[in-house]
């Protein structure tokens, strides 16, 4: 009897047991089919909204549609709608991936104290959402619309919606400018650079390559055109986002610089997937802290024309303008003297020889007294290059002339002892010569003039590297 009792206990509690199992194994079941669902819980119109604010526990922000985006505490802002329409995108098909109903206690879903509120007002209907907690175990954030259910969104709207008022600025558009018909510096140096196709023909240059020349009277210099591309590429990549008004007044622009800027370029450029490709003018103006400035000044003075500064970088507040934008920026001091490295010495060719070297026939080199003559026959890849009616390999002259360039632009005439000079012969109707000198100027230097003109000093150890190539065909 007692045996027959303990059977009849063992399979009730088998029994239990397998209820209780095939309710887990359906929970499951049901839950999974809703977690793949994608039920769209919330669906809102972009068009038809007109107001929009969120709450977040950083930021309070409100903005509404009065033809343009406005934002509520001051209408000067110049607001996003780019942004704006990205924040309303979340809900033109907001969708849950797993539903609670009749929710009695909120609290236990992070809702009774949201990290999170967005209000929308449309034409004819209002919508509160809520944010609560973050479920690690499902990476999906509790929501709550007002219906008295608890959702896991399939998207955490935080992550759009945790934003400050800096984010939500419409900054002035900086260009990649694709054609660029001319440049306007005014600053360091004042003067105007305009884009010529080359032609063989060019009177102005030896190199190929240059597009880019400075006016000069009525004439022209080339500018080397990887420079002017480089400085036109620091323009489109400075850091235009840390703003510091965003409504400058005339008096404002004083305590920037801005009203008597350091540098003010403008770019005539056109825009080549425009539809009409017309040109517009982009302008730039920047300047450093004028009481920042003037306190270096200050101290360079007391210390004899050095600043006492250990970091000039860090030292460097600087502030920027584009166009005529209420919008002042302030930019890294690389920036900064990136900007201002605008002269013609910034951007003008360093090299000593501009010409293609593939251009060059032969060289009427002078040293220690000696004159020697390199000649060559045959045209490009087929060329070849003769001293004393031998054929001779020319790359090593090539690699040590090509090498030879600028350290710091001088019009100072020498007053020394001649090192090298050379005449170089060019396959050109309009620059068939080049004559290239070296002179002795100091330890680290020697003194380049091209064409009868100061050019540069340049490293004397280059043109020591120079004389041996020579040497290494002459003797």
């Amino acid at each position: 009897m007692k045996r027959a009792k303990r059977l009849y206990i063992l399979f009730g509690v088998l029994v239990a047991v397998c209820i209780a199992t095939v309710c887990v194994l359906q929970y499951d079941q049901k839950q999974e089919e809703i977690q793949t669902s994608g039920e769209t819980i919330l669906t809102v119109d972009a068009d038809t909204v007109s107001a929009l604010d969120w709450e977040t526990e950083t930021a309070s922000l409100a903005f509404h549609k009065d033809g343009s985006w406005l934002y509520d505490e001051d209408e000067a802002f110049p607001v996003s709608e780019e942004k704006i329409s990205d924040l309303l995108a979340e809900f033109e098909d907001f969708r849950a991936a797993f539903v609670i109903e009749d929710v009695t206690d909120f609290a236990q879903y992070g809702l009774d104290e949201p990290v999170c509120t967005i209000d929308i007002t449309t034409s004819d209907t209002s919508y509160e959402v809520q944010l609560g907690d973050f479920s690690s175990m499902d990476s999906q954030r509790y929501v709550s619309i007002g219906d008295g259910n608890v959702y896991l969104a399939v998207s955490d709207p935080l992550d759009s919606f945790d934003l400050e008022l800096s984010d939500m600025i419409a900054h002035d558009e900086v260009l990649s400018f694709d054609e660029v018909s001319s440049i306007r510096f005014d600053g360091p140096e004042a003067y105007d650079v305009v884009w010529q196709e080359y032609t063989e023909d060019n009177a102005y240059t030896l190199c190929s390559d240059d597009v880019y020349y400075k006016q000069d009277g009525d004439g022209l210099l080339p500018l080397d055109t990887s420079s002017v591309e480089s400085y036109l590429s620091s323009i489109s990549n400075t850091d235009f986002t840390d703003y510091v008004t965003y409504n400058v007044t005339d008096e404002e622009l004083a305590s920037y610089g801005l009203d008597d800027p350091e540098v003010t370029v403008a770019v005539e450029y056109t825009e080549l997937d425009s539809k009409d490709e017309a040109s517009s003018t982009f302008t730039l103006s920047v300047s450093r802290d004028p009481v920042e400035q003037a306190a270096q000044a200050a101290e360079e003075v007391l210390n004899n024309g050095s600043s006492a500064a250990e970091s000039a970088e860090e030292a460097i507040t600087a502030y920027a303008r584009i166009n005529d934008s209420k919008i002042v920026y302030k930019i890294s001091a690389s920036s900064y003297e990136a900007l201002m490295a605008c002269t013609y010495d910034d951007l003008r060719h360093t090299e000593v020889l501009t010409a293609d070297f593939a251009d060059v026939t032969g060289f009427d080199i002078s040293l220690e007294g000696q004159v020697y003559t390199i000649t060559s026959r045959g045209s490009g890849d087929g060329k070849t290059f003769l001293f004393d009616d031998e054929e001779l390999d020319i790359s090593g002259l090539e690699a040590a002339l090509t090498a030879v360039s600028a350290d710091e632009f001088t019009d100072e005439s020498p007053s020394q002892k001649e090192e090298l000079g050379m005449t170089v012969t060019l396959d050109s109707e309009t620059h068939p010569k080049v004559q290239i000198e070296f002179y002795r100027y100091d330890g680290e230097h020697c003194l380049a003039v091209v064409d009868g003109a100061p050019f540069a000093l340049v490293p004397r150890s280059a043109v020591v590297d120079l004389i041996e190539a020579v040497n290494a065909i002459v003797l």
